[in-house]
């Protein structure tokens, strides 16, 4: 199976590249599932149930979300009503939604996704990611009761995020990290056959400060004062994530590879 992995869509840039790119994408690189982070679509923070349709008809199976997942009130109400959209397992027992869950590609393969929050430099506290990622694990074996299993690790820290990595080779298809916005040059299969890079990067525009427009940011760190809010900045995005190819046997990774399509970054290792 071929494993599209996007990381996060950032802004008007990012859904504008995932409408117009994401189908010919797929074309290009027969992918036969997508998994795209729509984490900061919507202005930077959270994912309207309006974004959430928009980046699922342009041709994403699933839609996960992170730390913003509730930013944008109404997907309290759409995330039970749209499977196809995950928050993160260790959020609270109470939240609406669900963490894993599988999913078919268009042969009927079976897919689990799960996604978890790392705990480390973040600003809530969140529940144990590594216990929730076991549990989704051992329900869903992979080779057994799915062909595939996808892991998106919304963190930080590369530290823990490849701690993750380690924690799940062997057990899932691919461990990708999210959150920090910068594609990291790490994408590998690690040594029991998971498919691993530290993050895959945003969907959006680079001439950026990991995607918000750089007047505000520049501001705050050279004076140590806001003047307003951050805003998405608005030219052309890349669209940044990780192919994995899996053996439908085992469900394990045999090859791995970065993804920068359009852009400042196209093209780039």
């Amino acid at each position: 199976m071929r494993i599209l992995f996007l990381g996060d869509v950032m802004g008007r840039s990012g859904r504008r590249a995932i409408a117009e790119r994401l189908g010919p994408l797929r074309q290009r690189l027969k992918a036969d599932f997508i998994i795209v982070n729509g984490e900061n679509a919507s202005g930077g923070m959270g994912l309207t149930a309006a974004h959430a349709r928009m980046i699922l008809d342009a041709g994403a199976d699933v839609v996960t979300l992170g730390d913003h997942a509730f930013d944008q009130k109404d997907m309290l109400a759409f995330i039970d009503a749209e499977p196809r959209v995950l928050r993160p397992l260790n959020y609270a027992r109470e939240a609406p939604g669900r963490g894993a869950r599988v999913f078919a590609d268009g042969r009927g393969r079976k897919v689990l996704v799960a996604q978890a929050l790392g705990q480390v430099f973040m600003k809530r506290p969140f529940d144990d990611p590594f216990s929730a990622l076991d549990g989704a694990l051992r329900a869903h074996v992979l080779g057994g009761g799915v062909q595939a299993a996808v892991i998106d690790f919304h963190a930080e820290a590369t530290s823990e995020k490849m701690a993750a990595g380690h924690f799940c080779d062997g057990r899932a298809s691919l461990v990708v990290g999210t959150h920090t916005h910068v594609p990291t040059a790490d994408a590998q299969v690690l040594p029991r056959g998971t498919a691993y890079q530290s993050d895959a990067g945003m969907c959006g525009d680079y001439d950026s400060v990991i995607g918000m427009d750089k007047a505000e940011p520049m501001r705050r760190f050279l004076t140590g004062m806001g003047q307003g809010r951050f805003t998405p900045a608005e030219g052309e995005a890349t669209l940044c994530g990780v192919l994995v190819v899996t053996d439908d046997r085992t469900g394990l990774a045999s090859a791995v590879q970065p993804v920068r399509e359009g852009g400042r970054l196209d093209g780039a290792p």
